[in-house]
């Protein structure tokens, strides 16, 4: 769970209109939890080449596949300038979807063979990779020209342990529901409030031949955030896994069982694509983007992607609604965004760390300018609304201005071997309908035998 005071002092800092001097000149230093020291740098400096002659090539796993999304555009561009600035240094781009990198960096660690950097998600999902000293400290990386002051405030305790932060994160988001207001209009529905008008709405939707929500299942994580979500409801508020933590409720607990009720009731509604399993996140986010679905329920991080598509100018944004009056909308799912690791393995990591350092100070002003920096995790430098970005940006924008707190998503809570089984088990309701008793007691069995 997370408490409104820390949340809204991220979630307000994504408007703020900030200088980017954290990057530049006279910016200062940082420890890994956000202290200023005294010192003086230029984001586009060129970090000392330890050995100019000799030829290093830097693996960089990243979740950017995607050539219309801005953050691939970003990657791409400051790549070719640093292999530009560095000709000794060749940067391989590893591109996957999430679950393909999540798999693939699994084995990966069994291996002992990370790359140089990754990909990993905050608390829960990265312990066992900290545990298991895979990840190097990056606290020197974050003192390197500022870099750590250029984060909003508190988000870097995701992802730091025992007095170390060993990733770097590209995203501060919360969850909300995304629509297309001509296909609303085409079939005469509203915005809904409750989710039982929500319900309605989808089978309006169904029934005029339009797709009412686009998601990409076979990613499993998506179907597990919008469920979540509807646990953050039907809670009326957030803290049901810590709950469960706590021993003070277990998965059998009326909230769950009311959540499987209800995501079921949409399942059954029709409210998914067809196959809806076997589209991963790239092809059920361009089902929305090409205007093949009316609702799209993701991380404010797609504001991006969706702005730079066919649909933009059509798009507005929507709080998920109460569910039997419960919950509070202004409550979100909330989504410290993946984050990039250094191996603690790397042949090259001084190196390795020049290059992130590199990146991650010229992000912000990047993708501010690729109309990508809605909820981005870093400060941000300039006024969003003069720099042309849509009405459906500034919506998302203002929505940050109203969290009230929220939880953050199941498998970044628990531990991995129950988290598996709940993506699984909550993949399967979009095949197969299922008792919320059977379901409930799935995750009950799978939390206690793991934490046996």
């Amino acid at each position: 769970m997370v408490k409104m005071s820390k949340w809204v002092s991220l979630a307000l800092a994504t408007t703020l209109v900030l200088s980017l001097a954290a990057c530049g000149s006279n910016s200062g230093s940082k420890d890994n939890k956000g202290s200023a020291n005294s010192g003086s740098a230029n984001a586009t400096d060129k970090p000392a080449e330890k050995t100019p002659d000799k030829k290093i090539t830097i693996t960089f796993q990243n979740i950017y596949p995607d050539p219309t999304d801005p953050k691939n555009q970003i990657m791409k561009k400051l790549v070719d300038q640093y292999h530009a600035d560095h000709p000794n240094i060749t940067i391989e781009l590893d591109s996957l979807n999430t679950d393909q990198q999540k798999l693939k960096l699994k084995t990966q660690a069994a291996s002992k063979e990370v790359p140089d950097i990754t990909i990993v998600n905050p608390a829960a999902q990265m312990k066992p990779f900290v545990d298991a000293k895979l990840f190097a400290p990056l606290n020197d990386m974050l003192d390197q020209n500022g870099l750590g002051a250029t984060f909003q405030e508190g988000l870097l305790d995701w992802y730091s342990f025992d007095g170390n932060t060993y990733a770097v994160p590209d995203g501060n988001n919360i969850a909300v529901v995304y629509y297309n207001k001509e296909l609303f209009e085409q079939a005469g529905v509203k915005v809904p409030t409750t989710f039982e008008e929500m319900l309605e709405v989808v089978k309006t939707l169904k029934s005029k031949g339009i797709t009412p929500i686009a998601i990409g299942e076979k990613d499993s994580w998506t179907g597990s955030f919008l469920f979540m979500n509807m646990v953050l409801r039907t809670n009326g508020g957030p803290g049901f896994l810590q709950d469960v933590v706590d021993k003070k409720k277990t998965f059998e607990d009326p909230a769950f069982t009311e959540a499987v009720d209800a995501f079921e009731s949409l399942v059954a509604a029709g409210a998914f694509q067809e196959g809806a399993t076997s589209f991963d996140y790239n092809a059920g986010e361009n089902l929305f983007k090409t205007g093949k679905s009316a609702m799209y329920f993701m991380g404010t991080w797609a504001t991006g992607g969706i702005e730079t598509s066919s649909v933009n100018g059509k798009v507005g944004v929507f709080k998920f609604p109460t569910i039997n009056g419960k919950g509070d909308p202004n409550e979100f799912m909330l989504a410290p965004g993946s984050a990039f690791a250094i191996s603690a393995d790397s042949e090259h990591l001084q190196e390795t760390k020049d290059f992130l350092n590199y990146f991650m100070l010229n992000f912000p002003k990047e993708t501010f300018e690729a109309k990508g920096a809605v909820g981005i995790g870093q400060v941000v430098d300039g006024d969003f609304k003069a720099a042309g970005y849509s009405d459906m940006a500034m919506e998302v924008l203002g929505l940050f201005k109203e969290v009230k707190g929220g939880d953050l998503a199941f498998d970044n809570t628990m531990n991995p071997g129950t988290a598996q089984v709940h993506l699984n088990s909550i993949q399967n309701l979009f095949v197969q309908k299922k008792d919320a008793s059977e379901v409930a007691k799935e995750h009950q069995t799978a939390y206690e035998d793991n934490n046996k």
